[in-house]
């Protein structure tokens, strides 16, 4: 929403436009991914019922459902990624007691293109804008991955008996990027201004990320487990 309020703020496109197109992209997202889950959801039972799968073939309904769903929505103008998050979460449902066995095979897809994400991004992003980071950068980058996330975790355990040096740990790690990546397209894509170093700023946070977690993953790890 920030994005198209954005995009509409240097363009001839009235905030309550650039609202609606967000509320039109959401909406057609929510009804290609929970039409696709339901659909798919009762497919897969009926097949199951005639027997017409095997089990490997079953293992790939979940990646197929969310491939398609993504592919349909944003064919439509929508957001592939709400069509994908929320046809996950009707699916599961639908499908709670098998949930585990249909996804098993479908994390290691999910694992597989992460890795590959993370190949192309090191190759084909951060070895051409390396050498663009300079001192205001990462040192956004360094508050971004400590402060701004580790805080608001933090803060979150107030009143608990969670431990500091869990609450800290919990703080530090997290997701490495995807969605930071994603996002940081979209807002390329939408022509806003700064645009560009918008993304310079994502690329060396995330990467800084990569690095840093990488690192420590393993001894903290460790140490938080004794």
């Amino acid at each position: 929403m920030l994005i198209a309020m954005g995009s509409s703020a240097h363009a001839e496109v009235s905030g309550s436009h650039a609202l609606m197109l967000v509320a039109e992209e959401l909406g057609i997202g929510l009804v290609v991914g929970l039409g696709f889950a339901f659909i798919g959801a009762k497919l897969l039972t009926l097949s199951a019922q005639k027997e017409w799968l095997s089990e490997v073939w079953v293992q790939l309904t979940v990646a197929t459902l969310a491939l398609a769903s993504f592919g349909v929505a944003q064919t439509l103008h929508g957001s592939g990624y709400i069509a994908a998050f929320s046809g996950g979460l009707l699916f599961g449902h639908l499908h709670e007691k098998h949930t585990h066995k249909l996804v098993l095979t479908t994390e290691s897809i999910a694992e597989l293109f992460a890795m590959l994400t993370w190949i192309l991004f090191g190759a084909a992003v951060v070895s051409q804008v390396f050498d663009l980071f300079d001192g205001t950068i990462i040192l956004y980058a360094a508050i971004s991955l400590t402060l701004v996330r580790m805080l608001p975790i933090y803060l979150s355990f107030l009143g608990t008996d969670v431990p500091n040096a869990q609450r800290l740990f919990m703080g530090w790690f997290g997701p490495r990027g995807l969605a930071s990546i994603v996002f940081a397209v979209i807002v390329i894509e939408a022509g806003l201004p700064g645009g560009k170093f918008i993304a310079l700023v994502v690329t060396c946070t995330v990467f800084m990320s990569l690095v840093l977690h990488g690192i420590t993953a393993k001894p903290l790890a460790n140490r938080i487990g004794k």
